[in-house]
């Protein structure tokens, strides 16, 4: 401002534009120097952004080719995989045709071997022996015992099992003893799985040799508890004593072998045949008829006696036959007689038999013709049952007059000259009364004595299979009423079939170790070949 001081207007004007001017050109080279240093800087920059870039993707480039090589890699390596899968596939398909033609081989060969094993008991007269495990059911704790619980929790252990079809396997064990594995061998063993129509379906052959002359009989045996009614009945209705018929799948084996044996006669050619149904009790060594009736019509057990005939044959005088023309008729009668039959609650089993139970089917073949050969056992039995013709005929058959084919007709419709002929054969079917612990069932009073009988008469049994095991001179067949009754089935003039029923749990392992040694020695029974009744042949009409 000094050096303005004393300036006219246009010099002040003049040198502050002259200053304008230099301020101006200042500026513009600092703006050039300026965008020098950005143009070098950015040069530089662009410069290492490109070399950084070439590595980059140098970089990049490597990395690809590495994973490329891992991919190809991995996909020759899942090829190869692949190929091994592929071979292990067809392998194991080859191993499983092969271990599939060797279990049918393995079958084949089992099933050849079972009934040559049939075959031999055949000629032996061996008993088949049958063994059925139930399941572990609620009952099988220990109530009723004052026992400590993990005492309790070992009776509800299961010690039985079915190892195969044809074995049984128990584990034995004793506090302070190693644990024994025993095993029992049988013609056929069901788990406690296996269905009424398993057990049924190994059964029902026997029941054609009804129809070809043989006797047949059918017995369960076992502890009380094990499911012998179960097996052989079905299951029983609540509040009744009668047996269940609405569920089939359910039903048992003597409702089953009736319609069975009703499917055979009605398939065989037009013949001459009738059933005849009997169903008896042995209760405290006694014989009861459950079929017979009083003066009124009303059913009650009469007591019946047991003889031994002159041809050395078990019969009950007096016993009641009821003719039937079908299972439900069967059925009908067989329901009737069980509600006589003697039961009683234990510890053990809430509705317990106290009783053996018989049924009875006899089915007997009439043959018509002028000429019957000679192919009858024994002379005696001929002459019997010529003597026997005229009056055996059931009322039942003497009243209907248009009978099927597979239906003898009434006598009365032949010709008086027409000689005739008839041939009976028995279908025994036996639902034994359990074994029994006293001591485990807690039973008093009337049943302590029922228990008594049933167990001696199932020792008597024991005794009697025990003498003909031994080929003794005497068997005592007359120790005991039920053996008695059953002396036929168990001498031999039966193809007999015990049906062994254990129940799996420890609680009752002392019971099931008696039951399986007993189907033990019952099997090592040798009775010689069953006796078969030739039926007549008639001649042709002239």
């Amino acid at each position: 401002y000094q050096v303005l001081a004393g300036r006219s207007t246009d010099e002040v004007l003049q040198l502050y534009a002259a200053h304008g001017q230099q301020l101006k050109l200042q500026r513009s080279s600092l703006v050039t120097q300026l965008h020098g240093a950005i143009k070098k800087r950015l040069k530089k920059d662009l410069k290492s952004l490109h070399s950084f870039a070439l590595e980059l993707s140098k970089d990049f480039q490597r990395q690809s080719k590495t994973c490329l090589y891992q991919v190809l890699a991995a996909l020759q390596g899942i090829q190869l995989q692949n190929e091994a899968m592929q071979m292990f596939q067809i392998k194991a398909f080859d191993l499983e045709q092969s271990l599939q033609e060797v279990t049918e081989r393995y079958e084949k060969e089992k099933q050849k071997r079972r009934a040559l094993h049939n075959s031999l008991v055949e000629l032996r007269g061996n008993i088949r022996v049958h063994c059925r495990i139930r399941p572990l059911l609620p009952f099988d704790d220990a109530a009723g015992h004052s026992i400590s619980q993990d005492r309790q929790r070992n009776f509800s252990e299961k010690v039985a099992y079915a190892a195969d079809d044809e074995t049984v396997l128990v584990k034995c064990s004793r506090p302070g003893h190693a644990s024994v594995n025993k095993t029992f061998q049988f013609e056929r063993v069901y788990n406690d799985s296996e269905s009424q129509d398993a057990v049924f379906a190994d059964v029902a052959p026997l029941l054609t040799s009804l129809l070809d002359g043989y006797n047949v009989c059918i017995m369960a045996y076992g502890q009380t508890g094990s499911g012998k009614t179960y097996t052989m009945l079905g299951p029983q209705l609540e509040g009744n004593l009668a047996f269940s018929t609405e569920e089939e799948s359910e039903l048992g084996i003597i409702p089953r072998a009736t319609q069975e044996v009703f499917r055979l006669i009605s398939e065989k050619p037009p013949g001459s045949y009738w059933v005849e149904v009997s169903v008896v009790e042995v209760y405290n060594n006694e014989i009861f008829d459950l079929l017979a009736k009083d003066s009124y019509g009303k059913v009650l057990g009469v007591r019946r006696d047991v003889v031994t005939t002159r041809e050395g044959k078990s019969d009950v005088p007096l016993l009641t036959h009821e003719t039937v023309e079908n299972a439900s008729e069967f059925l009908h009668l067989v329901n009737r007689g069980l509600q006589l039959r003697v039961r009683h609650p234990t510890l053990v089993h809430a509705d317990s038999s106290r009783s053996h139970l018989v049924v009875t089917l006899t089915i007997t073949t009439v043959v018509f013709g002028d000429n019957f050969g000679t192919l009858w056992e024994d002379e005696q039995t001929s002459q019997r049952l010529n003597k026997e013709v005229s009056c055996t005929f059931p009322q039942k058959m003497r009243d209907n007059k248009s009978t099927s084919s597979s239906r003898a007709s009434s006598p009365v419709q032949f010709e008086a000259t027409e000689k005739m002929k008839q041939v009976k054969t028995r279908l025994q079917l036996v639902d034994l009364a359990g074994s029994e612990c006293v001591g485990m069932s807690g039973v008093t009073g009337a049943a302590l004595r029922e228990t008594s009988f049933i167990n001696r008469s199932l020792s008597a049994l024991a005794d009697v299979l025990g003498a003909i095991a031994e080929q003794r001179a005497h068997v005592p067949y007359r120790n005991s009423k039920l053996t008695h009754l059953l002396q036929d089935s168990v001498g031999g003039d039966a193809k007999l079939l015990v049906m062994l029923c254990i129940s799996p749990g420890q609680k009752y392992l002392t019971e099931s170790m008696q039951s399986l040694g007993f189907g033990t020695r019952a099997r090592q029974v040798q009775r010689g070949q069953v006796k078969k009744k030739n039926f007549p042949v008639p001649s042709k009409a002239k």
